[in-house]
């Protein structure tokens, strides 16, 4: 995800905060994609490339596992394109029924299975089924109490001997959770731990945006 301009974050926010006092969390994701009106611009963590930090950790060598993954919260398609030339058979889902549309005119000819879904009610036959599981920013743009359940659902996608990604902001665990999107501390992403998985690998780093953010790569598997 590229570095939110501060009017865009603004205009994100005013959005999702309506939708959080009205007592629907999730609906300001379609109306965010919908008033973008096919301008890319407008959405905060849109740049039409993948995540370099996604980009980096494939380029390691023996990161990129074989067989199926799936991406939770796929936006405009970058990363799952980016997966699928990795070689993965690439499932990428969003709540977004536009951001979901606005994916495969994108990317017409894709391998990639462009689906909407919505992560709190994942279809029965995804559980357990993919071997690599991309959790990139989804977490830190929920409101801290539904962070939980979400963590629940994640986790359920992955198969036995799969791993789980996750890119996110970071902060410290006494740092104010600030406004939205809400970066997460190590002590967020032990929630992970708590749903039948062991963290394999922690890399804190300052990306190369101007000024840097601090930034969390971790990977997961399911405990043995």
């Amino acid at each position: 995800m590229p570095a939110m301009s501060e009017s865009k974050r603004a205009a994100a926010r005013e959005i999702a905060d309506k939708h959080l006092r009205s007592g629907n969390p999730l609906d300001w994701f379609e109306e965010l994609y919908a008033k973008a009106a096919g301008d890319y611009a407008i959405i905060p963590w849109a740049d039409l490339k993948p995540n370099p930090s996604l980009v980096e950790w494939l380029n390691q060598p023996g990161s990129c596992p074989s067989g199926r993954a799936i991406i939770v919260g796929s936006g405009l398609g970058d990363d799952a394109e980016e997966l699928a030339r990795c070689g993965l058979k690439t499932t990428a889902f969003d709540i977004s029924e536009t951001a979901i549309a606005w994916s495969r005119r994108r990317f017409p000819e894709s391998s990639v299975s462009y689906v909407v879904a919505d992560l709190f009610s994942i279809p029965a036959e995804w559980r357990a089924r993919f071997d690599l599981v991309l959790e990139s920013y989804t977490l830190q743009v929920l409101p801290p109490y539904l962070r939980q359940k979400a963590v629940e659902h994640i986790a359920s996608l992955l198969s036995a001997d799969g791993i789980l990604l996750v890119i996110a902001r970071a902060k410290n665990p006494d740092e104010a959770g600030g406004t939205m999107a809400w970066p997460l501390s190590r002590e967020d992403t032990l929630l992970f731990e708590t749903k039948g998985l062991e963290n394999i690998s922690f890399e804190e780093f300052m990306d190369r945006e101007d000024p840097p953010v601090r930034r969390f790569r971790a990977v997961y598997r399911r405990r043995r």
